[in-house]
């Protein structure tokens, strides 16, 4: 069995998440090519997951900064700028995280997901087989009514303002992962003078519904997990699992399509045992 190169490995991450000698981004218009290029990164680096990140392509490889004027926090303006913008799709998506996904690539992410033509039914199609909160309908079913909303007023006519904050913000959670809802703007609201804007989905990217339609589960799992790898360069077939949330025999399908496409080699590691998955550049 072929076995991994660990000095081509880290030079191809070096590249692809955007690390020394490269040199840091600087601006959004470099964050949108970093995003297109990538076809998707976490807003933040995620602990035990390996995937490109805004932050890491602009503060370097180390821990999210708690103070507020670390240089690197520079990426939540360039964020929040762009909610309204639709230059990419953003919202908590990947194991509920803060992703920043291409607008090439969101319509596989969108062909995986449960809506299937009807903005207005498809909700209560997974309510009803308790696939969706009872905080989540009521948050969509407001949303679908009011139009956008920030999270206070949202909040509050959804009739969650005596819920516990957790359920209020898990069904906003679960309604973005499932590109039912997406912040698209952030208004001067509460406390903090600060709130995100949520908007259905169909209604900020009409188009993404009748883009994503044409292409079937597989095609859609085929290019995500050749995106995931061309940015990681290797990993394990339980990575991938981890990150997507696929079952391990659609995993295994997907991975070995790759394969089979020779984008995929079987390889070990020099320093961890089991089998890897790495594009053939940084094998030996």
């Amino acid at each position: 069995m072929p076995q991994l190169d660990l000095n081509r490995l880290k030079s191809h991450r070096a590249r692809t998440f955007n690390l020394p000698p490269l040199k840091p981004l600087s601006s959004p218009s470099q964050a949108l090519r970093f995003v297109d290029a990538r076809g998707f990164v976490y807003f933040w680096p995620i602990k035990g997951i390996d995937l490109p990140a805004l932050w890491t392509a602009v503060a370097g490889d180390r821990p999210v900064a708690d103070k507020h004027d670390d240089p690197g926090h520079v990426t939540w303006g360039w964020k929040d700028g762009a909610l309204d913008k639709k230059i990419w799709y953003y919202g908590k998506i990947l194991r509920r995280k803060a992703t920043m996904i291409s607008l090439e690539a969101a319509p596989y992410f969108y062909a995986l997901s449960e809506n299937f033509g009807s903005p207005e039914e498809d909700y209560l199609i997974a309510y009803h087989e308790g696939r969706l909160s009872q905080s989540a309908k009521q948050i969509y079913e407001t949303l679908l009514d009011s139009g956008a909303l920030n999270t206070i007023d949202l909040r509050r006519l959804a009739k969650l303002a005596n819920a516990k904050e957790s359920e209020f913000n898990k069904g906003l959670e679960q309604l973005q992962s499932d590109f039912k809802i997406l912040p698209v703007g952030v208004s001067e609201a509460g406390a903090w003078r600060y709130s995100h804007i949520y908007e259905i989905t169909s209604r900020h990217f009409p188009n993404l519904p009748q883009q994503a339609r044409p292409i079937s589960e597989s095609q859609a799992r085929t290019k995500l997990a050749e995106l995931y790898f061309a940015s990681v360069g290797a990993a394990q077939l339980r990575d991938v699992t981890k990150l997507f949330g696929w079952l391990k025999d659609l995993a295994e399908r997907t991975v070995n399509k790759l394969v089979e496409k020779r984008l995929l080699t079987k390889v070990s590691h020099p320093k961890h045992e089991g089998e890897w998955l790495a594009i053939p550049s940084v094998c030996k």
